[in-house]
């Protein structure tokens, strides 16, 4: 059975958001994707009851407006909202943002690499969320 619920990306790069859909198509990740640029923008894409809730979020840290460790003390604070697994995806490789992500609940923390053949194995992780991510044969 396809899993229809979509990968929401937050990501205010275009350059980086069309890298991870372009890495998602690679690993035959056939979830649909919305796109968000900001962690504001990301809270009224998961209240607003016509959106489809999604089955992970992809969340940059460095983002205008609400950043990614901001928009992880709201979600994970929501009872309604805080079973969405988080993984963080940023370019940040300082320790402090690895343990304040986790420590705010993200299930996840990966490094971007500008390599594609790195990026695409540091995601392939997702493959490894059991009937949550849809993908071919």
């Amino acid at each position: 059975m396809q899993n229809s619920k979509p990968i929401l990306l937050v990501e205010d790069d275009r350059v980086d958001a069309m890298t991870v859909k372009r890495a998602l198509g690679d690993l035959k990740i056939t979830n649909p994707v919305a796109e968000v640029t900001n962690g504001e923008e990301t809270l009224e894409y998961l209240i607003n009851e016509s959106n489809v809730k999604p089955c992970l979020i992809l969340l940059d840290l460095n983002m205008p407006k609400m950043n990614g460790l901001e928009f992880l003390k709201v979600i994970k604070a929501d009872d309604t909202l805080k079973s969405i697994p988080v993984f963080v995806l940023t370019t940040s490789t300082a320790e402090e943002d690895t343990i304040e992500s986790l420590r705010l609940g993200a299930n996840r923390y990966m490094v971007k690499s500008i390599d594609y053949q790195e990026f695409l194995e540091t995601i392939k992780i997702i493959n490894l969320l059991p009937g949550v991510v849809q993908v071919t044969e």
